[in-house]
């Protein structure tokens, strides 16, 4: 599977978080969004977005590093940085 774009990334992202995050439908979510906090996301919702994002780009990023992503920006450069070529 070819690397992905960080538009391609980015718009998958948002779309498993929509589908996660029912409440968050039709909120506009940007890089500089913060994860959990600006997306009212509870710790069961962030788990299970985690998850998803995984298994949809094929990537296993540290525990220890999720818990450092503060915005949705930086989940998306982590997504980049451990992507399989």
């Amino acid at each position: 599977m070819a690397k992905l774009s960080r538009a391609e990334i980015t718009a998958k992202t948002i779309e498993i978080i929509h589908n996660c995050v029912p409440e968050l439908q039709g909120v506009e979510l940007t890089e500089a969004s913060v994860v959990n906090t600006d997306m009212s996301m509870d710790s069961m919702s962030f788990i299970m977005v985690i998850c998803k994002l995984e298994a949809e780009f094929n990537v296993k990023i540290p525990n220890r590093q999720w818990n450092k992503l503060k915005t949705l920006g930086q989940v998306v450069d982590a997504i980049e940085k451990y992507q399989k070529n």
